[in-house]
């Protein structure tokens, strides 16, 4: 076996490891932005967004919720698809989101739902920390993504 070595704290090293997100301060009441974003923009091919998001106790139903709200828009984003909402635990929900292109997934993020992680007072109500938003890049797929 080899020594390992801590995974680095850029956030250009964080975007192999989705989860909580590894070395970050402990959760507290201070206020937050709705989001931190890790990885890099390609200039082509399908991208996508893993995203995980941790409510703050009692908060689950306020995720479930914003989980509809983003839903909500994405129907109406001819580049976003599939899109996924998922839950872990009570606490612990997830969305993966995937675009044929860099242009979809900026127009994602400039619509509604990026309006929603935007939104920091309610992102501040309901999540224990930032949700961490890792961008990704599709290597194979079996579903269509966007029109």
């Amino acid at each position: 076996m080899t020594n390992a070595t801590a995974p680095s704290t850029r956030p250009e090293g964080l975007a192999t490891m989705p989860g909580p997100i590894p070395f970050a301060k402990q959760p507290s009441e201070a206020r937050h932005d709705g989001a931190i974003v890790t990885g890099k923009n390609r200039e082509d091919g399908r991208e996508a967004f893993y995203i995980h998001i941790e409510a703050k106790p009692g908060r689950g139903d306020g995720i479930v919720q914003m989980l509809r709200d983003i839903y909500g828009c994405v129907l109406d984003e001819p580049a976003t698809g599939p899109w996924l909402g998922v839950r872990y635990s009570e606490r612990v929900f997830g969305i993966f989101e995937s675009f044929p292109n860099i242009a979809g997934r900026h127009a994602h993020v400039a619509g509604g739902g990026g309006d929603i992680f935007r939104d920091n007072a309610r992102m501040n109500d309901i999540l224990l920390q930032p949700a961490h938003v890792y961008r990704l890049d599709v290597l194979l797929n079996k579903a269509d993504i966007g029109k």
